[in-house]
């Protein structure tokens, strides 16, 4: 069958992740983690005696049992379940509405100040608009599903894609199938017809395999899985990209 859909990862495969940091340090601004800590810091010294060791600590085991559920269970809590974890574990805990607004504060940071996108991937996912549907795919860490369809309107890159799964919208994170079902739901296409790109071998080339999906996989930013992959195609370069998925197509 011929391709009908593509699916994009965007961390690492559409954003270039951490390119916001030098940004913020020539704004004089602080990194994000150092950030977040001293936010977190700030609002409960309003409540509670709390040195900024207790909230480091304590940001390193809520952070070590976020990826371990990422990993192991396909979640990704969203930043407020973070939060309500790393409180419950140091019996702090925060007014309801100064939580939210602690939250969506940490939420926003990348909005404010974006990360860049990646070489050739505008052109790219301009090109293969005109000839595919496009959809994104993509685990949310602490920026939510809302902020990254700002991030992409930031780089008018969001009037290019008819939908969207995002693991705090969905539920689920990549490889778990209901990402990828929640893709294929909002193209309407089968999965035989799709074809995903990311950079992750475990979660975007495997998820989406497992359905039946052809799997393109980035290696520009991260390419540790280069040599072992079972993608149908590697990518270096998104000037390649839509030569690589006409290709596929035309199988």
């Amino acid at each position: 069958m011929s391709i009908s859909a593509v699916t994009f990862d965007l961390w690492d495969t559409v954003f270039d992740d951490e390119s916001d940091e030098p940004k913020r340090l020539a704004q004089g601004l602080e990194t994000k983690p150092e950030t977040r800590h001293l936010l977190l810091l700030e609002a409960l010294s309003r409540h509670h005696e709390i040195t900024r060791a207790d909230v480091d600590l304590a940001y390193a085991v809520a952070n070590a049992a976020f990826y371990k559920v990422w990993q192991e269970a396909s979640i990704t809590w969203t930043n407020r379940e973070r939060l309500e974890v790393l409180l419950k574990g140091l019996g702090k805990p925060l007014p309801e509405d100064e939580l939210t607004a602690l939250s969506t504060k940490m939420e926003r940071l990348e909005v404010e100040t974006p990360p860049d996108i990646l070489p050739g991937v505008k052109d790219a996912i301009a090109s293969l608009s005109e000839r595919y549907d496009l959809c994104v795919v993509s685990d949310t860490i602490v920026t939510p599903g809302h902020g990254l369809r700002d991030m992409l309107a930031h780089h008018d890159l969001l009037k290019y894609f008819k939908g969207f799964a995002f693991s705090d919208e969905v539920g689920r994170s990549k490889p778990d199938k209901a990402m990828f079902e929640a893709a294929q739901a909002a193209m309407g296409v089968p999965f035989e017809e799709m074809v995903h790109i990311g950079d992750r071998d475990n979660k975007d080339i495997k998820g989406a395999q497992a359905l039946g999906m052809k799997a393109i996989l980035y290696t520009f930013k991260r390419d540790v899985d280069r040599y072992t992959t079972s993608a149908d195609a590697v990518c270096e370069d998104h000037k390649d990209l839509v030569g690589i998925i006409d290709a596929l197509a035309e199988e």
